[in-house]
């Protein structure tokens, strides 16, 4: 057991640290309060080699595990959790495509998304199917070498965008087995987009629903083999959960430096605000239940990355603990500066927003704890 991080660790650690202080901090505000898509940031981020975290060196990737991801997604997410989150599904998706495509869709692909010259989205959620998963609706038929996709995805962060789009449709029979993984190119007659979704925050990146009408989809662009779909998009979100867990870390870490510094600056009733023992308390609390998410988020990422039967366990523990924690400390950090906390001067509210989303997100914190009670009720059989 070692929990000192070794020099590549630190050096990876430190250049997204740079990056998300000098390329991503002085916009966030602007692109939250403007929903802007920052494409050219996420390009310069790709440049770095944060598009293809742990994707293959052979196609563009960086090669680097599951707790270098966590460091990296931790960094950019100081200063915008929402433009981090992206660039986590963007991830996610290359995944899937080097995990379970064949060579040529890994040749065709991969280099064009470790570069952003493709940016990408994943798409399982749709209007009736949100904790439900396996009871999605969206349906393909195949007929000859094409699949005829009908249906619609719901909150697809990057639609409209993306140029590609990883969708889990149905194929056969209710319920997980009959899931199917196919990749769907912007630009395919009877794909389109719903209106931009105006949200509490994630500001910086488009919400749509993904709609297929009549959409022709090759056979080719089949992941795996029909019926694998679910078991790809639950591996997918094992990872997903530890990024989305590390952005949460990333957010409330910046929160708690704003508040340390305006304890030592507002003064109320005569004294410091760091001098009232009951805020110090406050304090205390923020900063070691963030470091306690930050241990359960790294012993996830390594179980994962060694593929342990507990990692899924252990990714949803990891999950629900640091994003509870991180909108905890962020909204903590909101009282702690009273009114001032509510303005958008000091940036505060906007991590409040945008770290809200990660207790629903990539699966909601509630189906965290029923994945974790299964897994222990298992065990005791």
């Amino acid at each position: 057991m070692d929990f000192h991080l070794n020099p590549e660790q630190l050096a990876f650690q430190e250049t997204a640290q740079v990056f998300a202080l000098k390329e991503m901090a002085p916009y966030a505000q602007s692109w939250d309060e403007n929903c802007f898509f920052p494409i050219d940031t996420l390009r310069h981020a790709a440049a770095l080699g944060f598009a293809g975290i742990y994707i293959s060196p052979p196609y563009g990737g960086s090669g680097l595990g599951r707790l270098e991801a966590s460091l990296i997604f931790e960094e950019l997410a100081t200063a915008c959790p929402s433009t981090a989150a992206y660039l986590s599904v963007h991830n996610m998706v290359s995944w899937i495509l080097d995990a379970f495509g064949n060579e040529d869709q890994r040749q065709k692909w991969l280099p064009r998304l470790t570069t952003m010259e493709l940016f990408s989205s994943y798409c399982l959620t749709e209007p009736s199917a949100g904790s439900d998963a396996a009871s999605l609706k969206a349906k393909a038929v195949r007929e000859g070498n094409h699949y005829i996709l009908n249906g619609e995805k719901a909150f697809i962060s990057g639609g409209g965008v993306s140029d590609l789009y990883v969708c889990m449709v149905r194929t056969g029979e209710e319920g997980p087995h009959g899931i199917t993984a196919l990749v769907v190119e912007k630009g395919t007659p009877g794909l389109s987009f719903g209106k931009r979704e105006k949200k509490m925050g994630w500001n910086s990146q488009p919400t749509t629903a993904v709609i297929f009408q009549d959409c022709l989809v090759p056979v080719s662009h089949r992941l795996g083999e029909e019926g694998e779909g679910f078991k790809i998009a639950l591996q997918a979100l094992d990872g997903g959960r530890i990024n989305i867990a590390s952005c949460s870390l990333g957010g409330a870490r910046t929160c708690l430096r704003i508040s340390q510094t305006y304890m030592k600056e507002r003064s109320q009733f005569g004294k410091k605000l760091a001098e009232f023992e009951a805020l110090q308390f406050r304090l205390a609390d923020m900063a070691t239940h963030l470091e306690a998410a930050r241990l359960m988020v790294h012993r996830a990422a390594l179980l994962l990355q060694d593929e342990k039967a507990e990692a899924t366990m252990a990714c949803a523990m990891a999950k629900r603990f640091a994003t509870d924690i991180g909108f905890q400390v962020c909204n903590e950090a909101l009282q702690l500066h009273g009114g001032y906390g509510y303005m958008k001067d000091y940036q505060i509210e906007r991590f409040v927003r945008d770290l809200r989303v990660h207790q629903i997100l990539e699966g909601t914190n509630e189906i965290m704890r029923l994945i974790i009670s299964r897994a222990l009720l298992r065990e005791e059989k």
